[in-house]
């Protein structure tokens, strides 16, 4: 099978097509023919070498990919009986040397696997979980009663958008930031207020709520610059490992959407949420599997609105 892995980390051109043994399912996992796998950046970190420490006793070659979208084309023994052969479903995928969602074929706990949203083509699919599931699981960690306020830095982004539709479908008040031409976006969302981004904006955070706001969630990976705008004893969830420190009693929660990839209750919910519309799924761009260092290199320019996907069909 055509798969999409790097065997030395670096540079978007170290992604090369290579041609990988056909996996099998086994107990409790299914096998899925992949049409669309969305690019996000923790592609481009396992690409660059930041999680080489948990790969160790892993050799290359490496697959990125944590977000796929097809059809089921074989199930394990003891498979979960939700899922069946011939199914539009999509799966949040946790890479571990030649599993990643960058591959014609992949194999998952079925666990991991949810129906594909209805109305949805494979791209747009391809795009829900695991941006969805890591602003879920910065919510509940957050755990803001209804009506409370929740403060969200990069809500133009792709994590930050859901997380303030996830919070508005909650009952919370979002504060969101965005660029001038992002504001429409994220008002669209459904942002209560919308202030300016950029190294200030826990100041202009802090003029309408001038107590600070009991929880923020950082999409824009501000750290130090983001904490001001907590209230004290407050908390900020961080998405890329950050842990502090902060200050006046507030609490640095990181959160990894790994922890949740057996949450089926939890996945099915966001499959759900994109029928309905409480979530949107946005695709800036499909470029061929082939083109995948080029879908790199497009991500790390940035000011993408919506995910870059990779066409595998």
């Amino acid at each position: 099978m055509k798969a999409i892995a790097l065997t030395t980390y670096g540079g978007p051109g170290v992604l090369r097509e290579l041609e990988l043994p056909t996996p099998e399912a086994g107990p409790g996992e299914v096998r899925i023919r992949v049409h669309a796998a969305a690019v996000n950046p923790t592609d481009a970190m396992l690409r660059t070498g930041v999680y080489a420490a948990r790969t160790t006793d892993v050799p290359p070659p490496y697959v990125p990919g944590m977000d796929a979208a097809g059809v089921i084309d074989q199930l394990g023994p003891g498979a979960d009986g939700r899922l069946s052969v011939g199914q539009r479903v999509v799966a949040l995928v946790v890479p571990a040397g030649p599993r990643g969602a960058y591959a014609e074929q992949i194999v998952v706990p079925a666990e991991s696997v949810v129906p594909a949203p209805a109305g949805t083509d494979h791209a747009e699919a391809s795009t829900l979980l695991m941006n969805a599931a890591t602003a879920r699981l910065a919510l509940d960690t957050l755990a803001l009663p209804k009506g409370a306020t929740v403060a969200v830095t990069g809500a133009a982004g792709a994590v930050g958008g859901y997380t303030v539709e996830l919070a508005k479908a909650d009952g919370l008040t979002v504060v969101a930031d965005a660029a001038p031409h992002d504001r429409d976006l994220v008002r669209g969302f459904g942002a209560d207020h919308v202030v300016d981004r950029g190294a200030d904006v826990a100041a202009r955070i802090r003029q309408l709520a001038p107590d600070g706001v009991p929880g923020l969630v950082d999409g824009s990976d501000q750290r130090e610059e983001a904490v001001p705008a907590v209230a004290d004893s407050g908390a900020l969830v961080a998405l890329r490992g950050w842990q502090g420190p902060a200050e006046r009693g507030v609490t640095v929660a990181p959160v990894l959407v790994a922890s949740v990839r057996g949450d089926t209750a939890l996945l099915d919910t966001l499959r759900r949420q994109a029928e309905e519309g409480v979530l949107s799924l946005r695709v800036a761009k499909v470029l061929p599997a082939s083109d995948a260092a080029e879908a790199h290199r497009l991500l790390e320019a940035g000011g993408l609105r919506g995910r870059l996907v990779l066409d595998f069909s």
